[in-house]
Formats: C-alpha cells, sequence, structure tokens
C-alpha cells in the first residue's frame, strides 16, 4: 500500500473543491491506484479540516463503551463504516468494521480484549554484588575459586604442559 504525505493529500482535496475534476479523473491525473482514496480525503478534510489528513503519531485506544456506542449507532442508522467513523471523529472505517466482525463473533466481552502482544514480565535479576555478601559468603567464594585454580594447575601438571611463571606462586 502506498502512503501518501500530507501536502500530496491536500493539493487533491484542494483540486477536487476547486471542480478540476472528479474522484477517477483526480485519481487518474495523481497516478492514485484508486478513486475511492480520494473519496476517502475529501471527506476526512470536509469532517476534519486538515489535521485529518495528517498521518498520526500514535494509535488511539477506545473504551469498550466507545466502542458500544459507535456500533450502536452503527446499527440503528444503517449508514456506512466511512460515515459512521467520520461522525466519531475516527480516521479509519476498518475499525469500526473490525469492532462490529469481534462483537457479531465474541460479543461485548470482545471488545475489551486488548490487542496485541502481551507485555512481558519483568523478573528482577539478582545480581550477585560483592559488597552485599556477608564477610562468611565471600571467603566460601574465595576458597572455591582457589580450589578450581587448584584443580586446575594439578591437571596441567599431570599432563605434562609447562605452568606458566604467572601461576606459580
Amino acid at each position: 500500500m502506498v502512503k501518501y504525505n500530507f501536502e500530496f493529500k491536500l493539493e487533491v482535496v484542494i483540486a477536487y473543491l476547486a471542480g478540476k475534476g472528479g474522484y477517477k479523473s483526480l485519481a487518474n491525473q495523481f497516478s492514485i491506484s484508486d478513486k475511492s482514496a480520494v473519496r476517502k480525503w475529501v471527506k476526512v478534510y470536509e469532517t476534519m479540516g486538515e489535521s485529518g489528513l495528517k498521518k498520526r503519531k500514535s494509535h488511539k485506544t477506545y473504551s469498550v463503551e466507545f466502542k458500544l456506542d459507535v456500533l450502536q449507532y452503527k446499527l440503528r442508522t444503517e449508514e456506512s463504516y466511512q460515515d459512521v467513523a467520520l461522525k466519531f471523529n475516527m480516521h479509519e472505517p476498518s475499525i469500526v468494521a473490525n469492532w462490529m466482525r469481534i462483537w457479531n463473533k465474541e460479543g461485548i466481552d470482545g471488545l475489551s480484549k486488548p490487542k496485541g502482544r502481551p507485555p512481558m514480565s519483568k523478573k528482577k535479576k539478582q545480581k550477585k554484588n560483592d559488597n552485599t555478601l556477608t564477610r562468611v559468603q565471600q571467603l566460601e567464594r574465595e576458597i572455591e575459586l582457589l580450589r578450581a585454580e587448584n584443580a586446575y594447575l594439578k591437571k596441567l601438571r599431570a599432563s605434562g604442559i609447562n605452568i606458566p611463571s604467572r601461576m606459580r606462586k
């Protein structure tokens, strides 16, 4: 799907409002693959002004009550998804269509489910900080390290490999 910037959309809408052509002719003139995009931009511009043509930086979350209000309005008036979305200052009619599909399939409970991947639980990592270890724990750790070093040196001697001078005491 091709994304169009704000200036381009505004230019197309102004051309339409100035009477320079219909949806199809302007779509051809500006090399837009679908005339419905032009129609959508014009409707959004007429309802929300220039701010409706700008790209949104973040996704808006809607409450269950709001979703139900939108769906009840849609069912009561039988307007198109586009008209319902514009009535409630929503930019995408597909959001309303998705809510309708979920509501028909799962009922009200489906509308309250959060979208996307659930956040990962943050497990606290316990750092072995020498400052927090007690004196006994520090000494036990030192003994463990010395035993490992001693076992390593014994294996080197047994295999006949020269022990580096820095490791000899």
